[in-house]
């Protein structure tokens, strides 16, 4: 396949809420999903009011991008009594798709909705073409595969099924099929596949004999215990070339709970990734310095998952915590070129001395101390300690708006 066949994918990003939507489409995300405060699975997030969707709407749409809303729960009666409203709604506001895993949702969305693509959600655990077909025959125009596919499998699909594919390319996995685990419902009574799963399986297990009450056993034991469960991070920039000659349509990156420092970082590489492919694949080869960036972010150590059937291990028996290279300081509101300034509303506390990064939208990252600072009313200080407090900081170069200060 040459260059001009194949398809350029859309780069998906999460949101979390209205700043982390407008950070990902900033950092280059030509779409982004997100959930309303009720139907989508992660009850627990920020998520949109209906008057934040509408507005979330205008923001995509007034940079040519898109949004799409998830209503992938596992409805009960009382959910679907109420559903209609909500889908003509997002209908109504202008969403360009929503994701989907329920069928009887999917059947009102065809119903009451015009305008709406249907999107499958990864819960619908698509891993064959027939199962592909049978959906888009009924009316959706894209798959979003499980995780537990190949590349092969996944071409297979592709040469089968017209319908738009998506796969995940980065982000937390469950070590459930795609999602659907009882775990959490049974320890807890939250229920994952209602959005609010507890990540039951990231905690310490020990094996108990029926007859040895009291006694427990470790697995793969240390000092910390075992996480039997506790599955590694899905990173497939190292894979990104095979991922495009796959010829999926859209290339989705997990995290609604996920920082905005987490977003941008993330939506930076991949967008620097596949733009650098397109531009010469024959030379395209992994930068360091996106490898560097993904460091950066909290993650748990990465994987290629099942793309590759490669026998690499996908679990973490030592730990359930993730790693976390930077320090998410503000984000720069403001710069002014003619005093060399920028104006950093603060997320973590900074101060005179230390070396801070600017981390940009678009042009290169940058290290330098912080020689002084000024509140608001222009007092100097030495010290940002208060929540989004706004400073103003001389910096060593022009600053983009939306950059992202940053320590180690």
């Amino acid at each position: 396949m040459n260059i001009a066949e194949k398809i350029k994918p859309e780069l998906l990003a999460p949101a979390g809420n209205f700043e982390k939507l407008q950070a990902a489409l900033i950092y280059g995300a030509d779409a982004v999903y997100l959930g309303g405060k009720n139907f989508s699975l992660r009850a627990y997030g920020d998520n949109f009011t209906e008057e934040e969707i509408i507005q979330a709407v205008d923001f995509a749409h007034g940079l040519g991008k898109k949004i799409y809303v998830a209503v992938n729960i596992f409805a009960h009666n009382a959910d679907v009594k109420i559903l209609a409203d909500y889908l003509k709604f997002l209908d109504a506001a202008g969403v360009d798709a929503i994701l989907i895993s329920d069928l009887g949702v999917f059947t009102l969305a065809k119903d009451v909705t015009k305008n709406l693509e249907l999107h499958v959600s990864t819960q619908a655990n698509v891993t064959n073409y027939r199962t592909a077909n049978f959906f888009h025959e009924f009316g959706a125009s894209r798959i979003v595969l499980a995780r537990e596919l190949t590349f092969d499998e996944i071409c297979e699909i592709k040469s089968n099924c017209a319908a738009e594919l998506e796969i995940f390319v980065h982000g937390a996995m469950c070590i459930s099929y795609s999602g659907r685990c009882y775990l959490s419902h049974y320890l807890t009574g939250r229920d994952g596949n209602k959005g609010a799963c507890t990540h039951s399986c990231r905690w310490k297990y020990f094996l108990v004999e029926e007859k040895r009450q009291g006694e427990f056993f470790s697995v793969d034991e240390d000092e910390r215990g075992a996480y039997v469960m506790n599955s590694k991070d899905l990173c497939l920039l190292p894979k990104i070339d095979k991922v495009i000659e796959s010829g999926v349509a859209s290339l989705k990156i997990e995290g609604r709970m996920k920082s905005i420092n987490y977003v941008a970082g993330v939506v930076k590489v991949y967008r620097a990734a596949i733009d650098s492919y397109f531009e010469n694949p024959e030379a395209f080869e992994i930068r360091e310095e996106w490898s560097d960036e993904l460091d950066k972010v909290a993650h748990r150590p990465y994987t290629t998952g099942f793309f590759v059937s490669d026998g690499e291990p996908t679990e973490i028996h030592d730990t359930s915590k993730p790693k976390r290279s930077s320090n998410f300081l503000g984000i720069v509101r403001a710069f002014d070129e003619k005093s060399m300034t920028v104006v950093v509303e603060q997320r973590g506390k900074f101060e005179v001395n230390q070396t801070v990064e600017f981390f940009q939208p678009h042009g290169k990252t940058f290290s330098q101390k912080i020689s002084v600072m000024f509140d608001e009313t222009g007092q100097e200080i030495f010290s940002a300690p208060h929540a989004q407090q706004l400073v103003k900081i001389p910096v060593a170069a022009p600053v983009e708006i939306w950059s992202l200060m940053r320590s180690d």
